[in-house]
C-alpha cells in the first residue's frame, strides 16, 4: 500500500473520529468554570436571592494534568459558608486531586429606610425601599415586602439605609387605638381599644378595652388591629 493511500485512511479516520483521545487537556478559566457552575448548582440559595461566586486564580506552578474522565468536585461540609475550599477530583487510573478557594456571597431582598424615619413616623411608600443585601450582614427576621410595613410606625429614629425589623416599627403602638376583635369559633365581635404596649407581628400584647375598661391580652394581627381567642 502507497503511503498517499495510507495518509488519506489515517485522515478519514481522524474526520470520523474527533473525540477518540488519550486525555483531556483542562486550562485554568475551565477549572475556574466548573467550580462556580458547581457551587451555584450545590449550595440552596434563600427565596428570592442571588449567589456570586469569585474563584481564586490558580498559583502559576500548579500544573494541571490532562484527565480522561469526567471531573467531580465537592465542598467540605466545615466550610463557614462564605469561604471554600472546592476538591476536585480526576478518578483516572492514576487519580489527583487539588482544591481551588472561592468566595461566596449571596444576597436577599429587604426593606430598608430610604430617608431618616423619625421616632413616631408613619411607614409610607416614600421614606422604604427594597435593596439587596448580604445575608451574612443581616441578623434575626428580614421583612423583603414594603406593603408589610407601609402604615406602621417607628420605635425610634431609623437612619437612611438602615434595614427595618420587628425591633425598630411597631404594627401597634403604644397609646394606638385599635381594633379588637374577639373570635369564639364562628362568632366574631368587634370593639375598640388603647394598646398599653407596643407590638410587632404575632406579639401578644395587652389592650383596655374601650366599653369595659379592663385589660385583655390579644396577638397583633395587622397594623392596629388585635385578635383574642376566646
Amino acid at each position: 500500500m502507497s503511503i498517499l493511500k495510507i495518509s488519506i485512511i489515517i485522515s478519514l479516520l481522524l474526520a470520523f473520529l474527533p473525540n477518540l483521545t488519550f486525555g483531556q487537556t483542562i486550562n485554568r478559566a475551565q477549572l475556574q468554570n466548573f467550580v462556580i457552575k458547581f457551587i451555584k448548582n450545590n449550595i440552596a440559595l434563600p427565596t428570592q436571592g442571588k449567589m456570586t461566586v469569585s474563584v481564586s486564580t490558580l498559583d502559576p506552578r500548579i500544573t494541571i494534568k490532562p484527565c480522561l474522565s469526567a471531573l467531580k468536585a465537592n465542598i467540605p461540609e466545615n466550610h463557614n459558608g462564605r469561604n471554600v475550599n472546592v476538591k476536585i477530583n480526576c478518578n483516572d487510573p492514576t487519580p489527583w486531586y487539588l482544591f481551588i478557594p472561592a468566595r461566596i456571597q449571596v444576597v436577599v431582598p429587604i426593606v430598608v429606610a430610604k430617608s431618616i424615619i423619625n421616632k413616631g413616623s408613619r411607614v409610607d411608600a416614600s421614606n422604604v425601599i427594597i435593596e439587596y443585601r448580604d445575608t451574612l450582614r443581616i441578623r434575626g427576621e428580614i421583612l423583603d415586602d414594603t406593603k408589610i410595613v407601609i402604615g406602621t410606625r417607628a420605635k425610634r429614629k431609623i437612619s437612611a439605609g438602615a434595614i427595618l425589623t420587628r425591633k425598630n416599627i411597631c404594627f401597634v403602638c403604644k397609646g394606638s387605638h385599635v381594633t379588637l376583635i374577639a373570635k369564639s369559633g364562628t362568632l366574631m365581635i368587634k370593639t375598640s381599644g388603647i394598646a398599653l404596649t407596643d407590638g410587632a407581628l404575632g406579639e401578644q400584647i395587652q389592650v383596655e378595652n374601650d366599653s369595659s375598661g379592663r385589660t385583655v391580652t390579644g396577638r397583633v394581627s395587622a397594623i392596629n388591629k388585635v385578635v383574642i381567642n376566646l
